[in-house]
């Protein structure tokens, strides 16, 4: 229940020691599990000393417990062990102190740890967090790489000297942390987080050597693969070797079986990429070789045709086609005019002879009334009329006679 106090009513700090306990004290036995960080077993004392801490956040609590508790499971408990406790929780009110008084330990096996982290291994594969469409991918050349490994480890040492025997220029931001241990978890978090927040970095390792199952647990933490999901940064995972794969290999953007071939895999090789230069330098030779071959053959081709080598053929022939038309064109027209000529002649000849002055010239005359038109019959005129007589050499008038059919001539 809480406490009714005020500026002019507050109670001692005794009361408020005396409170928490009696508040701690309702919470009855709870079963606890943590990794051992220090472990105190004096000699002839009948009291051990543990402190447990949270693996993935920094918090600890002191344990205290008989020695006859901590003898069942001496000799499989050491520092760095994980543990289930069974112990009720303490207030030592005069120094404020919480603690945990232990009436049972229990290791925590490794198939045990192995099924917690397959359950976690699943619950994290729903959330998509191992999704392939989350992976980023790799920089050709990164020009910065961010090293997350043991201090003076073997791991650090392979990654430089590989790295740096395939590309010499290439550089590195080392952080150096812990990575086994109760430190390990928070301590890699922040080495990530403080890389990917450094925008020339181009791509981050994350690195150790082989262990136990035991040792490579902090890469399985649900906070570390949630950290490195989070990154912008990519990530190459490289812990321990080929059969080791914490949740940290499922989470990275890439995964390396060991240190040496996380090099591998983000640093390029100088000489096979100057050896790759070559050989497309090489192909684009030869590519451009082939098609001036092949266009020299072509134009070869081209110039020794006959249109090429004697152009003027061509007009040549078309001139001779040309003459021929036009011969043949002048021979048809001579013999159409010729005939045409001899068409007229005989038409002429037989307009001549039809015609009225061929007939005048023959003897022949034409009488014509004053209006012009021919006389044809005796009974178109009457005596005394006037008629002009024509003739081949010209004309002269006529007057007809009293009688009909009878005329004289007139001067």
């Amino acid at each position: 229940m809480a406490v009714s106090t005020s500026p002019e009513t507050p109670i001692p700090v005794g009361e408020v020691s005396r409170l928490i306990g009696g508040w701690i004290e309702r919470l009855g036995a709870v079963w606890v599990e943590g990794q051992i960080t220090q472990l105190s077993r004096r000699p002839g004392a009948g009291v051990v000393f543990l402190t447990l801490r949270d693996p993935s956040y920094d918090i600890s609590v002191s344990v205290t417990c008989y020695r006859q508790v901590f003898d069942k499971v001496a000799e499989v408990v050491s520092e760095g062990a994980r543990v289930v406790v069974h112990a009720k929780p303490e207030w030592y009110a005069p120094r404020g102190q919480l603690s945990l008084r232990a009436a049972e330990i229990k290791p925590v096996g490794v198939g045990e740890l192995l099924a917690r982290l397959e359950q976690l291994k699943k619950s994290l594969a729903s959330e998509g967090l191992f999704a392939a469409d989350r992976k980023k991918p790799l920089p050709f050349l990164p020009q910065l790489i961010g090293l997350v490994c043991g201090r003076a480890s073997a791991a650090e040492r392979d990654v430089l000297e590989n790295a740096r025997h395939r590309w010499p220029a290439v550089r590195f931001a080392v952080r150096n942390v812990p990575v086994q241990g109760v430190h390990a978890v928070p301590q890699v978090i922040a080495a990530v987080q403080e890389l990917d927040a450094l925008p020339e970095v181009d791509v981050i390792i994350v690195t150790r050597g082989g262990g136990s199952v035991e040792d490579l647990l902090p890469f399985s933490d649900e906070q570390l693969v949630r950290a490195v999901g989070a990154a912008v940064t990519p990530i190459v995972s490289a812990i321990g070797h080929e059969p080791d794969s914490p949740l940290l290999d499922l989470v990275a953007d890439l995964r390396a079986s060991t240190p040496t071939d996380a090099a591998k895999k983000v640093v390029p090789d100088v000489g096979e990429e100057l050896a790759r230069v070559q050989q497309l330098r090489e192909r684009a030779r030869r590519a451009i070789e082939g098609f001036v071959q092949r266009e020299e053959r072509g134009l070869a081709a081209a110039l020794h045709r006959p249109s090429i080598q004697r152009p003027q053929r061509m007009v040549e022939e078309r001139e001779e086609q040309i003459t021929a038309l036009l011969d043949r064109g002048r021979r048809t027209l001579g013999h159409l005019l010729d005939r045409a000529d001899s068409e007229l002649t005989h038409t002429l000849a037989r307009v001549v002879a039809l015609s009225p002055k061929a007939t005048l010239e023959r003897g022949y005359a034409v009488l014509q009334k004053p209006d012009g038109t021919a006389v044809r019959s005796p009974g178109e005129v009457t005596a005394e009329d006037s008629l002009r007589a024509r003739v081949a050499e010209g004309e002269f008038r006529v007057r007809v006679d009293g009688a009909p059919g009878a005329a004289t001539a007139a001067e």
